[in-house]
């Protein structure tokens, strides 16, 4: 079955004028019927009800307590995640003419894709990377996502030559039409990762999987 779910919310204006002054001062998904959710103000912590009752959605300290720092902005090139044997190059992805998100081509399911407005992964914040659990008749890379635990590791490669290790702090399976908005792309304090494919089940009559697969991570000390 192919996996649509490339149409989404339009961004609203009000956070549209913030994403493009963040562009311009700091030089910084998906929904509907088949893609994930928005993105909030970065430069706003995320106090949301739904993110401070669950410790899921934000970062961990270190083990000794101590915060963990951010690595430098660096653009990723690949993703790996040993646990579901998902391996795929990363393709910078922006905002469609109508303020959607893009993804990748469904046309190629293997591919991932990174949200190039966001923190990059390893940098403080929420970084975001896409992948199509099916598509084009056959299993997409982030067709076993769903399998991932909390304590599973993910590495993102950098263009540096460096790798952001993440270790997975949780997973869920939410409605699209109650994608966490403000617990996937709210601001942070410190560095954390977000996979996002569809789920659940398929409805023929729309093309389209009824829910989200999320994966929240945070960056492990080095």
């Amino acid at each position: 079955m192919e996996s649509t779910w490339l149409r989404g919310r339009r961004v609203p204006l009000a956070l549209a004028v913030v994403l493009l002054a963040v562009l311009a001062t700091l030089a910084f998904v998906l929904s509907g019927p088949g893609e994930t959710g928005q993105a909030a103000p970065p430069q706003v912590a995320d106090t949301s009800s739904a993110a401070a009752a669950d410790p899921g959605t934000s970062v961990a300290a270190a083990e000794d307590g101590a915060a963990i720092e951010g690595l430098p902005k660096v653009d990723p090139v690949s993703i790996d995640v040993p646990k579901i044997d998902a391996k795929s190059s990363l393709v910078p992805l922006g905002l469609n003419a109508d303020n959607t998100v893009e993804v990748p081509p469904v046309t190629q399911p293997m591919q991932a894709g990174w949200y190039e407005n966001g923190p990059t992964p390893g940098e403080v914040g929420p970084s975001v990377i896409l992948g199509h659990v099916d598509g084009n008749k056959q299993k997409g890379v982030f067709f076993r996502l769903k399998e991932l635990a909390p304590g599973d590791k993910i590495s993102v490669g950098r263009k540096d030559g460096t790798t952001a290790e993440f270790a997975v702090t949780k997973v869920d399976r939410v409605p699209k039409d109650k994608f966490p908005t403000d617990a996937v792309y709210g601001d942070t304090t410190e560095p954390e990762l977000r996979l996002i494919t569809c789920g659940g089940v398929f409805d023929k009559t729309s093309h389209n999987y009824l829910d989200n697969i999320i994966v929240f991570a945070r960056l492990l000390a080095r």
